[in-house]
């Protein structure tokens, strides 16, 4: 059995023409299409970064997430996986109380006692986002869509903090009120913003059952460079001149989020 963890930072990435043209070179074209069609480029590049992750990882079990500076991929032998990165923002139209009235029904009670009783409000929203990670990776592990009721699930986090650097493995998941023994979550924080959830469930092989990763250490996020990232690529089509000239003319986010970041 393996384990992948990876991670790129698309936000502060700044790609050169030809890196540009040859990441656009290993990706599908109809997924060559679907970025190019983004408005701004921040938004085209973590879906590059996912599209070149998702060909490396094509012989794994994997799953892919994005959101703020970051596109992570998580990928197993022979189990289970989903990945969820949330990173801890503001909310942009509404205070922090109202945001939390409208996502009421997203929680338990159980859950909305710890996310409330964290502290200051930046504290809140990071135990919101951690719990909303772990739903996300749990939902992605077994493919359920926007039906699934999140109430049904319940996270009870352990008392020792999550730092930089460490993955934890101490969360427990309860589903429809039982503690749930066969999967198990990876949490870790790739910088003080985003936290990263990575469920794993039950093997889906006889052979990967005889080895479980609660007997294994847990595997710690990679910080991926673009060269690391198209390392073993290959290309697909030929280079297309026109694709680098449609993503520099590309605003790099909306004007509030460019605002908000300069004001930091």
């Amino acid at each position: 059995m393996g384990s992948v963890r990876w991670a790129f930072r698309c936000g502060s990435w700044s790609p050169s023409r030809s890196d540009w043209l040859f990441a656009a070179r290993c990706i599908q074209p109809e997924e060559r299409d679907r970025i190019g069609q983004f408005v701004f480029a921040k938004d085209a590049k973590s879906a590059m970064a996912r599209s070149d992750f998702n060909s490396e990882a094509s012989a794994w079990s994997f799953n892919l997430s994005h959101q703020g500076d970051y596109a992570v991929l998580a990928a197993e032998q022979g189990l289970q996986v989903g990945v969820d990165i949330m990173k801890t923002d503001m909310p942009g139209s509404s205070s922090v109380p109202e945001f939390f009235r409208i996502m009421t029904r997203q929680f338990t009670a159980y859950e909305w006692s710890v996310i409330q009783s964290a502290g200051p409000e930046h504290q809140q929203l990071a135990t919101f986002y951690r719990h909303w990670a772990l739903k996300e990776s749990f939902i992605k592990a077994i493919g359920t869509g926007l039906g699934f009721n999140l109430q049904r699930v319940e996270f009870h986090l352990p008392s020792e903090p999550l730092t930089q650097g460490r993955t934890l493995r101490l969360t427990k998941m309860h589903l429809d009120e039982e503690e749930e023994e066969d999967w198990m979550f990876e949490e870790s924080l790739l910088d003080a913003d985003h936290h990263v959830a990575v469920a794993l469930g039950p093997a889906v092989t006889p052979d990967s059952a005889r080895l479980r990763p609660s007997l294994l250490p847990p595997t710690t996020f990679t910080l991926l460079s673009f060269s690391d990232l198209i390392a073993s690529a290959s290309p697909l089509t030929e280079e297309d001149p026109a694709y680098w000239d449609g993503f520099r003319v590309k605003a790099e986010a909306p004007q509030r989020q460019r605002s908000t970041h300069a004001s930091k």
